[in-house]
């Protein structure tokens, strides 16, 4: 955003905003943010986050106008936050605060937590259909002509795995298109816990998906083990299914394998300063072990078979 978005700049957009013009307000920097600025917005009558972001092209496929969209359906299901005001022109998506603990990694260790998460994200999945579709078999090709356009730095042995990753789009692709609407994208800090129940935050990515992408990036993103994943399978198909715990597996192996790319993408071209290739290669290491590791048939074959 030009000018850099300072908060004195960013008051001056807010004031343009008409739930927030001449009204008092403090601002409070919320954590995360790697694609835009996020800022808690505290007023007499309310509060509320502004989602501040570049409405420019980007790299990254983020659709801001599909993000919208989709946080209003996020919403109507009754996991997403309330959704204020949207102004393009200002680069700005307005929402209402979730008074709550944002979760880290660790607290998916503790009791109930995957459970809950398991129901927030199948109401999610009931609700309105979104705007467009999120398919990583897509994603990963075309944020790999980007890297490859732009000299972009990637792991040098990145593409010796293509063939696996074939592989597993072509069983999952064969074996199921079912497609939910999907956030896509939730990491910890994208689970928001208010003491009764947990909350999903942050659409960039979303689009309607296999569901089992949904679940497999949890554990992909997570840090959950093989048996936790399982456990959150079980708790959303509300019984055991060998079949869809592998389906999930492969999905959270294929999110490794391609949101790595999204970390060279940003690791060459963000402004931000974050280290964006220890990102990447945290998830390819954890990709290569598994395209690597002794399961990999195992689990191609499960995901065909009947439970």
């Amino acid at each position: 955003m030009s000018p850099p978005l300072t908060d004195a700049v960013l008051n001056e957009l807010l004031e343009q905003i008409p739930v927030l013009a001449g009204r008092q307000r403090q601002l409070q920097e919320l954590s995360g943010g790697l694609t835009n600025r996020n800022v808690k917005i505290s007023t007499p009558d309310g509060v509320y986050v502004a989602r501040c972001c570049d409405m420019g092209s980007n790299f990254l496929g983020i659709d801001r106008d599909r993000e919208y969209r989709n946080t209003i359906a996020a919403e109507q299901a009754g996991v997403g936050a309330r959704v204020i005001d949207y102004r393009p022109d200002l680069g700005i998506l307005l929402l209402g605060y979730i008074d709550g603990h944002t979760l880290c990694n660790d607290d998916f260790q503790r009791p109930g937590v995957l459970h809950k998460a398991a129901a927030a994200i199948r109401q999610l999945h009931a609700g309105p259909r979104f705007t467009g579709r999120f398919d990583m078999f897509e994603r990963q090709p075309s944020y790999l002509k980007t890297v490859l356009e732009k000299g972009f730095r990637i792991p040098d042995d990145y593409l010796d795995y293509a063939d696996r990753f074939d592989e597993i789009a072509h069983v999952l692709t064969a074996t199921d298109s079912t497609t939910v609407p999907c956030n896509n994208d939730l990491l910890a800090g994208n689970f928001i816990s208010d003491g009764d129940k947990i909350w999903l935050i942050d659409y960039e990515y979303s689009g309607n998906n296999d569901p089992c992408f949904e679940l497999g990036n949890v554990w992909s993103e997570c840090g959950l083990s093989i048996e936790q994943l399982e456990e959150l399978v079980t708790a959303y198909y509300g019984r055991p299914l060998r079949h869809k715990t592998a389906r999930a597996h492969l999905q959270g192996i294929v999110a490794k394998y391609g949101w790595t790319l999204w970390g060279c993408i940003q690791n060459g071209s963000s402004a931000i300063e974050y280290d964006f290739w220890e990102w990447a290669m945290e998830r390819y290491e954890a990709a290569k072990a598994e395209f690597d590791g002794p399961n990999l048939a195992r689990l191609l074959a499960d995901v065909q078979a009947a439970d």
